[in-house]
């Protein structure tokens, strides 16, 4: 972690003196933290430490912020104080026992490290701000009590089936921290009424190798497609377990399955307030489930929870291989095909999405970069790109593309918003799949891209 730092900005002051001059002195330990060589024997001992003096201060800014708290009558108390006690009773003891079980091994303290760091940051921003009005809490629609309880105990209950896990709650309001390498998952259900159900899942990568890749025999260290593959699979399958324990779970089809790139799911995870969000140690590797639905907090799940594990069969390690071979021959068969649609302006990404999901994974990005990224994480089968781009235009994402190996030979459409003589010669030079008009009536462009796909299976 040597050589990251945070760098003290005016945004993370709320304007409360005493609350702020703890927000400095934490950044600061923090920064000593950082600045440790993990691969340095005498750095255990300054980890050591460095965390009590960080554990010492953040209980005492938590006291102090609790007292202005109450001495201003802030109405969002109670929740505040939950979050507080979660950290100060769950993450914070959690974490303290994965570095001392490990002898402060890099991995623990890389953990340490991403979640401590995130969560300081994030609630800085967000619940610390709101008691000046700042902002608006992001946990003030949790599940009640019990219900958190029931939910939680069912995933722990459903990771020991699956995976023979005997995992751990960290935090029971994950705040999208960085842990390690991580693989971002996301699935969307709708309703004809247009209610939705939003599951975000975030994987450790060795947890994925130690579980999925061992139950399909991946000899790979790493996430390769075929783990990839497989994991959407399984992970599916988690999700359509803990859904089908509400009422009315069977009215919610799914509308979008997506692999994120971290700047993605952060991204979308921001903008949510979330009824549950839970972090888990696993023993293999962290685990993070989030729920985003408000519909949930007018529904039960406790009396549900108490028998899910009668429903549908686990995958546990007896027929889990069977069953992810069985998908993994028929995958190509039965999954949408993927689009990745590239484009700097939200609301085109956004029209194409509802153009598209009924019939294709859609994935999106806004720059080069993101695209880029995207590909190399899930690799789709069609590129619908904007040829008029700032910063890197379509032309030089294109030539990005294909100047990775992996990457070449994915198709790629241009979106142009001229359709004049001069620009779609211009466009046609560059040898794309094709090109699409952007003033082009939304049916006529999802005729294309379906005469696309159907022009590519007869040639396949």
């Amino acid at each position: 972690m040597g050589g990251k730092q945070f760098v003290w900005q005016d945004r993370f002051n709320i304007g409360v003196d005493v609350i702020d001059r703890e927000h400095r002195k934490l950044f600061t330990i923090m920064n000593k933290l950082l600045s440790y060589d993990e691969n340095d024997e005498k750095s255990r001992w300054a980890y050591q430490e460095g965390i009590k003096f960080f554990k010492g201060h953040t209980m005492k800014h938590f006291a102090e912020e609790e007292l202005y708290m109450a001495s201003i009558g802030y109405e969002g108390y109670d929740v505040h104080r939950h979050i507080h006690d979660n950290f100060r009773k769950k993450t914070l003891p959690e974490i303290e026992k994965e570095l001392a079980e490990s002898y402060y091994s890099p991995e623990a303290v890389n953990h340490f490290l991403g979640v401590c760091a995130g969560w300081l940051i994030g609630h800085t921003l967000t619940e610390d701000r709101a008691i000046v009005g700042g902002a608006t809490s992001k946990w003030s629609d949790l599940l009640p009590a019990e219900e958190q309880v029931a939910l939680r105990d069912m995933i722990l209950r459903m990771l020991s089936e699956m995976f023979q896990l005997d995992a751990r709650v960290i935090s029971e309001s994950y705040g999208g921290e960085k842990f390690g390498k991580g693989i971002y998952y996301r699935l969307l259900y709708g309703t004809e009424k247009g209610d939705r159900w939003e599951f975000f899942l975030v994987f450790e990568e060795k947890l994925l190798v130690n579980t999925v890749g061992k139950i399909i025999g991946s000899e790979s260290d790493g996430v390769n497609v075929m783990l990839l593959n497989a994991t959407r699979y399984t992970a599916k399958q988690f999700v359509e377990r803990i859904k089908e324990q509400f009422p009315l779970a069977e009215q919610y089809e799914i509308m979008e399955e997506n692999l994120l790139t971290f700047e993605q799911f952060e991204s979308a995870f921001g903008k949510r307030n979330l009824q549950s969000s839970l972090l888990f140690n696993t023993g293999e590797g962290y685990f993070a489930f989030c729920v985003a639905a408000p519909h949930l907090l007018k529904e039960s799940l406790v009396s549900a929870a108490a028998s899910a594990s009668d429903t549908a069969p686990a995958i546990k390690a007896e027929n889990a291989m069977a069953e992810v071979e069985k998908y993994l021959e028929n995958n190509v068969e039965e999954e949408k095909k993927k689009i990745l649609v590239v484009d700097d302006s939200s609301v085109i990404l956004q029209a194409m999405k509802e153009l598209l999901y009924k019939d294709y994974a859609v994935s999106t990005a806004k720059s080069g970069l993101a695209a880029i990224r995207s590909m190399t994480l899930d690799k789709p089968d069609l590129v619908l790109l904007d040829y008029e781009m700032p910063v890197c235009d379509g032309k030089q994402i294109l030539e990005m593309i294909r100047a990775e190996e992996e990457l070449a030979g994915i198709p790629v459409i241009f979106l142009t918003g001229r359709g004049d003589k001069e620009s779609v010669k211009n466009v046609i030079a560059l040898r794309p799949a094709g090109y699409l008009v952007k003033s082009m009536k939304p049916e006529e462009i999802k005729g294309n891209i379906d005469m696309f796909f159907e022009k590519m299976e007869k040639i396949g």
